[in-house]
């Protein structure tokens, strides 16, 4: 263990498996004290313990939240807000593909949910303490799988016709869509806020659905070409404490360097669009969230 991020508050959601959980022990290898927020309380006992005897560092806690719910996001920000206070990192990480339309507790679509609408209600939550404890990040998981997509303002749930890959892109292109128009909100503050490409990494990410056995021996051949959990997690790791890109803010970044986006990600008014829907969406308008 190294001192870089020593004093450093960061939190991580989906810390548990994957991507996450090897961010979690970058960070904690730094120094950092790291809240790794899970779903299963099990699971994320088992990973702070496995965590902190595998880096040597003891700062290392657990949250447990189903973060597709809004009221768990709430929660989680609340239980957060409780032990800590400050937050230098907020790392939004969880994220899944669903092959077949599910809907969340509150009854939306979950790929929407998960993806979108928990890293944007949890920042919102943390946003204060972020602003507080500045200078601070915010790091996005999203995917290259923004590239194909577009957002269907008229069907953003796909309610009236569902894909899985397509939700999934979707759902990564608001992920920086999200990140850009934060990012400028956040103007002044010395809070930045960044997006993530991880590359195909070869974890558990994707295997969430039904899938046919034709389906599921084309993943299992795929992931033969992936990246480990701990490569795509570099970039994450980047993000969140290094001095290079200290003041860097909406810029969307693979393998440590700034990316090429689509056109789409590029949209500022489909950004800002996008932020009055989720708003909404999680009830933060005034209104119930509603189907869209």
């Amino acid at each position: 263990m190294n001192t870089a991020l020593l004093g450093k508050v960061c939190l991580v959601t989906g810390g548990t498996r994957g991507i996450g959980r090897e961010t979690a022990r970058g960070l904690a290898n730094m120094g950092a004290t790291v809240v790794v927020a899970g779903r299963d309380h099990g699971r994320t006992d088992q990973v702070v313990r496995s965590l902190v005897a595998e880096t040597g560092n003891p700062e290392v806690t657990g949250l447990v939240a189903d973060v597709s719910v809004q009221s768990e996001v709430v929660r989680l920000a609340s239980a957060f807000r409780s032990a800590h206070d400050r937050l230098d990192v907020l790392v939004n990480n969880a994220g899944a593909i669903f092959d077949t339309r599910q809907v969340s507790a509150d009854g939306v679509e979950m790929t929407w949910a998960l993806n979108h609408l928990a890293p944007f209600r949890l920042t919102h939550e943390l946003r204060d303490v972020l602003v507080t404890s500045a200078p601070a990040r915010v790091v996005t998981v999203a995917s290259g799988a923004h590239m194909m997509a577009r957002m269907d303002f008229d069907d953003l749930q796909g309610a009236r016709t569902y894909s899985g890959w397509r939700a999934y892109g979707q759902s990564k292109l608001a992920n920086i869509l999200f990140t850009v128009e934060l990012a400028r909100q956040l103007q002044g503050t010395r809070v930045t806020a960044n997006a993530v490409h991880p590359g195909f990494v070869a974890s558990n990410f994707g295997m969430t659905g039904q899938r046919t056995p034709i389906m599921q021996v084309g993943w299992q051949v795929a992931r033969l070409f992936a990246r480990s959990p701990e490569a795509g997690a570099q970039t994450s790791i980047y993000l969140a404490s290094s001095p290079e890109v200290e003041g860097v803010s909406g810029v969307y970044f693979a393998d440590r360097r700034p990316a090429f986006t689509s056109g789409a990600a590029r949209d500022l008014a489909a950004a800002r669009r996008l932020w009055v829907v989720s708003l909404a969406h999680c009830g933060l308008d005034g209104t119930a969230a509603r189907a869209a």
